[in-house]
């Protein structure tokens, strides 16, 4: 759990550290960072290249296309970077688990991860098993590079440190909080292109609104997430998910 004195921090192992903090050092993410609600380091992977031309990367043992992270680079960096065992070790992948609301929150409640971003075809496995490395993955879909899979990580846990967010319930009553993607928000004004504001949001009547809320959310999630559906109807009865046997 951070501290007041401890605050959270991110470690990025990336090869392009220019790319950090981007969008994270703008808005809320932005303004905590620099009022040190959270610390960010990003750290070169090629400052751990021993060779004169600084080489990060080989060919694929076995054939292939692309190429692969040094094992011995990259394992160097991690030891650099000096990570205690409380902190959490994370590579941004696609074959990794995929990144839920309950993740991120266990995460913001830790000291901060160390987060490696690959690049090319991949890292050399030594090291995922070596240095515990977790895979966590944001979507069924590659990116050049896990930096900005780091960076939504980063930025869904900043929102939910203590301090950042202005309203506590802003950080609750959301997608995903309890299982279910969040029911449609409406503002002003009332009449919008000959479509009102439901008369039940302005009713004043807080328990009819509440229920309004719960019905569209379920409705929601049961027609545009139907796996997300499942889970909480079996939550809702009492039964257990079946675990995914593919997750390991």
């Amino acid at each position: 759990m951070t501290t007041s004195s401890s605050p959270w921090r991110a470690t990025v192992l990336t090869l392009f550290p220019e790319m950090f903090p981007g969008p994270l050092g703008v808005s809320l993410a932005g303004r905590a960072l620099a009022t040190g609600l959270w610390e960010l380091e990003a750290r070169d992977i090629r400052a751990s290249a021993t060779d004169r031309h600084r080489s990060v990367d080989d060919t694929p043992a076995g054939g292939g296309p692309g190429m692969v992270l040094r094992a011995d680079v990259l394992a160097a960096a991690i030891d650099a970077a000096e990570i205690g065992p409380e902190r959490p070790k994370l590579l941004m992948s696609p074959r990794g688990r995929p990144l839920t609301q309950a993740r991120v929150v266990e995460l913001a409640q830790r000291p901060g991860p160390l987060i490696v971003c690959g690049r090319f075809e991949g890292i050399d496995q030594r090291v995922i098993d070596g240095r515990g490395l977790e895979e966590v993955s944001i979507g069924d879909y590659v990116l050049s590079g896990g930096e900005i899979a780091a960076l939504a990580l980063i930025d869904a846990c900043v929102r939910l440190l203590p301090g950042v967010m202005g309203k506590e319930a802003s950080g609750t009553d959301e997608s995903f909080s309890d299982g279910l993607l969040e029911y449609p928000q409406y503002t002003r004004p009332q009449l919008f292109e000959g479509v009102p504001i439901p008369q039940i949001l302005t009713s004043g009547d807080h328990a009819k609104v509440a229920a309004w809320r719960r019905a569209e959310s379920e409705a929601l999630t049961a027609a545009r997430r139907p796996d997300l559906w499942e889970k909480a109807a079996n939550r809702a009865s009492g039964q257990k998910t079946p675990k995914n046997t593919t997750d390991g």
